[in-house]
């Protein structure tokens, strides 16, 4: 976006927001960077805040107009949501056209799967939103929608009425809403606790004494301490359960915060009751501790989500704030990274981070790309070689020119992945959301007919016995069993530098039984060398591998890499079309050249020199010279093709290569199945042929000769030296150069679903034995309350499994439907 007029007011008796005269002695202010400004009126106090703590306070200094006041707070209300239509405002996160934008919002509120599935189904609902999707792990929200059908403050205060107030995603103020949430979880943590245990302490001499009784007056004194303090676990420990709980009956939804407010607040009434009447039962130990335990499964669980989600978070904050740019004198210039542009040259000294994308000009040093590609080494960067933006530079100073900024940029590139692997519910977590929300539906009636049962049989014991169902069959663990094993999944996955960008493709992997390989950039480096040149019909070689180098220029195959070092300023080719998989075609100096396979560049196509890998320069049809090319296996080859056979895998490798050197590549890795010579097209039909017998099939491949079959493979594989074009077809993007992250990632899918499997399972059998139990009255409801908290504790540590490298080292099982 660009600067807009500075129309900050700099009078001091000027309102900051709207530019209107202050009154005098005004209690209205607003505090950004430290320094307070005065505003006229409590309207401009309401939209100047809601700005400020959306994360946007640099709307004051790129508008282009001054707002107008708003009257009164009804008004205020109505701009709070109206000013994020602002075109300028927008223009910092909303992305897309004229037809479609997306944007993502950091959301309030969200507690569980429930929630996500209320806020989808509701936006989702209305006219002219394309799609949306909830991200648990971070509590944001992806959202696509048709500017000209409907506004985007309609979207958020449709958010805000059921609950979900939203701002557009700042990751500062992100990581800072997350870390006050955290604090007021804890808060209300050790509240429940407190209180827990003194309950229990005044409740103790009544289980001791048993039939003989206490005292009348220590009875009396022991059931008010109780009252006294279990009123603040109630009121404030147990409040977000409360306030989910209405938020759910508003909005005609059943999640299970209902079954618990229910059990907690008819407990806590019923209690009450019996004290003041000096009558009946008292639960207050039974409520402390079924709040204290609920509170604690889901810190747990909220403590799981965010140390998954700690990648994507560091991620976010990984480009810095500022650059040092070089003028054209060569003079050092301190400015923000957001002002950065292609074709800029930028000094990073060590110990900084790269801030944008760019090659190398002068300098070499070793760079820290750990949070990007989960590699723990430092990797060396000389003149020419690419570097991403948010690497940290370690050792020497290093002149750079900048090849993608601000949006751009890598690092932003798989923020957006990451956000649309969350653009549509994994089937399994749909399922699993529906199982909770009808289990909710199935308790409620359950409950109640419970209820009416023990009103014939004892009528004394009714009310507890039905707490103590609604509190066992409290769907906790259910709820978490399938999120908190996905979210431990994607942070395990992400960590060790394979990127998700489908929500599907964790599922679809465990179902995987065959993998094809691509070979240049996929099985070997790609690191393409320029070994030999044969020269035909004399000529210059150092011309020749200019001219080659410039056609080369053109393209982002692996090959292209190997012509670098040969190109020279005075040769230059035009219009350079490319055929894929055969080689690249242009004019220089108004002749026409073509490089690539000797079918494509000369008619008839002459013999290659030997069997080794020969690309063929033609001058209008006829030969000039041959180019031999050389690669390098990749280190970990052998390892992945390994583990993929222990795991029950069966391993093709497809290449446009020619055959001797395919035939010497598969013996030297074992791979029985290979085909030459492949085109796009032939890949593609290979691929259809073993689909067409039931087979599931990964594609593994990096150029845009692959990108046809990557896309119509079941899970598409992109190498991190894969182009963008390959990149978009991708379902998983490998971030790192490590071939052996596919088998890890194949595994770590398995042994997901063993654990979702478990998950479900022992919450469905936890429920299927406690319900009896508790619906026979053998389960009093503070037994209930441990069990049911042991239950969601189970689930969650189970999950956390998937984190240990362990989890996915057994899952090389061949798999078994």
């Amino acid at each position: 976006m660009a600067a807009g007029v500075d129309t900050r007011p700099d009078d001091t008796h000027v309102c900051y927001h709207c530019g209107e005269p202050v009154p005098g002695h005004t209690p209205w202010t607003l505090e950004i960077d430290e320094c307070r400004h005065p505003l006229c009126c409590p309207g401009c106090e309401a939209v100047a805040r809601t700005i400020v703590e959306g994360g946007l306070a640099s709307y004051y200094r790129f508008r282009t107009a001054l707002p107008g006041r708003p009257q009164d707070r009804r008004d205020a209300g109505a701009e709070q949501w109206s000013l994020f239509d602002d075109p300028g405002l927008q223009a910092r996160f909303v992305h897309g056209d004229a037809t479609a934008v997306h944007a993502t919002l950091a959301v309030d509120g969200i507690t569980c799967a429930a929630c996500a599935w209320l806020i989808e189904h509701r936006l989702n609902a209305l006219e002219g939103v394309i799609g949306s999707a909830v991200d648990l792990t971070h509590h944001r929200l992806r959202l696509e929608w048709e500017p000209d059908r409907i506004a985007f403050s309609r979207l958020l205060a449709e958010l805000a009425a059921i609950g979900y107030p939203s701002r557009p995603y700042e990751p500062d103020e992100a990581q800072r809403h997350l870390k006050r949430e955290s604090h007021r979880q804890m808060r209300r943590l050790i509240v429940a606790a407190l209180g827990m245990m003194q309950a229990l302490m005044f409740s103790l001499p009544f289980y001791l004494a048993g039939d003989a009784g206490l005292d009348a007056d220590f009875d009396r004194l022991f059931h008010w301490l109780a009252l006294a303090l279990t009123t603040p676990v109630v009121l404030y420990a147990a409040q977000p359960f409360f306030h989910q709980a209405w938020r759910d009956l508003r909005t005609r939804t059943l999640g299970m915060d209902v079954p618990v407010s229910l059990a907690i607040g008819s407990a806590y009434l019923a209690s009450a009751w019996a004290v003041l009447n000096g009558q009946g039962e008292v639960y207050f130990d039974s409520v402390s501790m079924f709040t204290f335990f609920l509170l604690f499964s889901r810190h747990v669980e909220a403590r799981a989500r965010r140390r998954s989600g700690a990648t994507g978070n560091a991620l976010a904050d990984l480009l810095p704030m500022s650059a040092t740019r070089l003028d054209d004198d060569g003079e050092p210039r301190i400015l923000p990274a957001s002002e950065l542009r292609v074709g800029d040259r930028v000094l990073v000294k060590p110990g900084h981070r790269v801030p944008a994308d760019g090659v190398i000009e002068s300098g070499a040093s070793s760079l820290d790309e750990s949070t990007l590609t989960g590699e723990t080494q430092p990797v060396t960067r000389r003149i020419g070689d690419t570097v991403t933006g948010g690497s940290q530079n370690l050792e020497s100073p290093l002149t750079l020119r900048i090849t993608h900024a601000g949006r751009d940029t890598r690092v932003a590139g798989i923020l957006d992945l990451t956000d649309r692997a969350f653009a549509s519910r994994p089937r399994i977590a749909l399922r699993s959301a529906q199982l909770a929300h009808h289990f909710v539906l199935q308790v409620l009636l359950i409950a109640i007919a419970v209820s009416v049962a023990w009103w014939f049989i004892a009528p004394e014991r009714a009310f507890w016995v039905t707490l103590s169902v609604l509190v066992v069959t409290c769907p906790c663990a259910l709820a978490l069993a399938t999120p908190t094993a996905l979210t431990a999944a994607h942070g395990r996955l992400h960590r060790h530098g394979a990127l998700l960008t489908r929500a599907d493709t964790l599922e679809t992997l465990t179902d995987i039984d065959r993998v094809i390989f691509d070979k240049t950039g996929t099985l070997t480096t790609g690191e393409m060398r320029l070994i030999d040149t044969r020269v035909l019909d004399g000529g210059d070689p150092r011309h020749l591998r200019a001219i080659a180098a410039s056609l080369e220029a053109h393209s982002e195959h692996p090959i292209a890499r190997a012509f670098r070092l040969y190109r020279l300023s005075e040769v230059t080719a035009d219009d350079v079309t490319r055929q894929v998989g055969a080689g690249l075609e242009g004019r220089i100096e108004g002749t026409s050249w073509r490089l690539g396979r000797p079918d494509f560049a000369a008619d008839p196509a002459p013999a290659p020199p030997d069997d080794g890998p020969w690309l063929l320069l033609a001058e209008e049809g006829r030969p000039r010279a041959w180019f031999a090319l050389d690669d390098r296996l990749r280190d970990d080859a052998d390892a992945t093709l390994t583990a993929l056979h222990l795991a029950g895998i069966e391993v093709e490798l497809l290449s446009g290569d020619t055959a001797p050197r395919v035939r010497a590549l598969a013996e030297r890795l074992d791979i029985a199945d290979w085909r030459a010579a492949m085109s796009p097209e032939d890949k593609l039909d290979r691929l259809r042929v073993h689909q067409s017998h039931g087979r599931r099939v990964a594609m593994v491949g990096d150029g845009v000769n692959d990108v046809p079959v990557l896309a119509g493979a079941d899970v598409a594989f992109a190498m991190n030296g894969a182009t963008d074009l390959a990149r978009t077809r991708a379902d998983v993007i490998l971030l790192t150069p490590r071939l052996q992250r596919v088998a890890e990632a194949i595994g770590i899918a398995r042994a997901t679903r063993r654990v979702i499997r478990q998950n479900l399972g022992w919450a469905l059998l936890y429920n299927l034995l406690a319900l009896p139990l508790a619906a026979c009255g053998l389960v009093p409801p503070w037994l209930a309350a441990i069990g049911m908290s042991l239950s969601s504790l189970v689930v969650v540590g189970n999950a956390l499994r998937l984190t240990r490298p362990e989890s996915f080292r057994q899952s090389t099982a061949p798999v078994t439907s």
